[in-house]
């Protein structure tokens, strides 16, 4: 097993909540649960996709809030919200009530730019104002500034008897601004990331320089880079700034025969997209990671973006059955993130 200098800090997983939509409550229950789960499990955190008009989870922010109420320790996140969709101050009250109800634990993972098939779905979504909407950095920015607690408006005070009105986004949370994510592809995304303030959130997809060799674990390691030196010099850094990376890893240390061969097939039809750049920007793909925990440990140990952190926040597969999700968990959190130095969170705060 090789050996690392930086051990693992924090262990996450991500999560799409795939319903059947002629029963969509237990697919709902079911992520519940395995959040639930991760939190036994010792996991500092978990996170949901973001789906609109699709079978998966489209209020990651209501998943939270059950959550938060069945968890009192694992944090919750979204990778991502894909802002184009949503109106920053309501977003912005949404987030801090939930941030609010789970103690402060919400990390809100956030996207920019037009929603997907926006033709499709324009006339519904903004009706009267499609052509104008803003999808780019500047929508992100007006809503930071409202999670951070800046003035709306002049008005506030008295009116009436009971009726007192506020100047700001109202809960205000305080710290929540300081956990926001952004969801990067590009260097492009990544500098502007660091330079504004925002936590790197680096997945299995990214968008190469027109320079670069299609090199997936160099690409992200470079990005990775660009953002700490961006975050190291912006005058908007809040905190220190974090880098989570989240690559689709199975380990089947514990896996069933059946569930092996599973796993395998799903594995072999998701690899030939990472053998060559894809579309016209030659989006990369990383290649799923599966075996033993201790042959996945390997290849993370040489992998040139998992060097560059020590928090992760894996993906599960799509479409896998809750026992599968019970059976990759257990592992990751058993020999998996220990193999990656990791060390459970209830070990961590209680020594003894």
């Amino acid at each position: 097993m090789p050996d690392t200098s930086r051990p693992l800090r924090k262990l996450g997983f991500l999560t799409i909540g795939l319903f059947d939509p002629a029963d969509p409550a237990s697919g709902h229950e079911s992520t519940l649960q395995i959040i639930e789960l991760g939190e036994r499990l010792g996991f500092d955190s978990a996170w949901l996709r973001h789906r609109h008009l699709q079978f998966g989870i489209s209020s990651p922010i209501a998943m939270m809030a059950a959550a938060s109420q069945r968890t009192s320790r694992i944090e919750l996140g979204t990778a991502v919200t894909p802002l184009g969709w949503e109106n920053p101050l309501r977003l912005a009250e949404d987030l801090a009530t939930v941030d609010l109800l789970a103690g402060g634990r919400i990390n809100p993972g956030l996207s920019v730019g037009e929603p997907m098939h926006y033709d499709t779905v324009k006339h519904e979504l903004y009706p009267d104002s499609s052509e104008l909407e803003d999808f780019s950095y500047g929508r992100l920015n007006r809503f930071a500034r409202l999670i951070a607690g800046e003035k709306v408006r002049d008005f506030s005070g008295r009116q009436g008897v009971v009726e007192e009105f506020s100047n700001r986004v109202e809960p205000h949370s305080a710290g929540l601004r300081d956990r926001l994510w952004y969801g990067a592809a590009s260097r492009k995304s990544a500098v502007w990331a660091g330079a504004n303030g925002f936590n790197l959130l680096s997945s299995s997809v990214i968008f190469p320089e027109a320079d670069q060799e299609p090199d997936f674990a160099r690409i992200q390691q470079s990005q990775i880079r660009a953002f700490r030196e961006a975050a190291e010099t912006s005058a908007q850094a809040h905190g220190q700034a974090r880098v989570s990376q989240g690559l689709v890893v199975i380990p089947t240390d514990s896996a069933s025969p059946g569930q092996r061969e599973k796993y395998q097939r799903y594995v072999d039809e998701r690899t030939p997209r990472t053998r060559a750049p894809q579309g016209a920007r030659g989006m990369l793909f990383a290649a799923d990671l599966i075996g033993t925990s201790d042959e996945i440990a390997e290849q993370l140990y040489a992998h040139a973006g998992f060097q560059e952190v020590d928090e992760v926040a894996f993906a599960l597969p799509f479409s896998f059955d809750h026992e599968d999700y019970i059976q990759i968990l257990t592992d990751i959190a058993s020999k998996l993130g220990p193999a990656l130095g990791w060390t459970p969170a209830e070990v961590r705060r209680d020594p003894q």
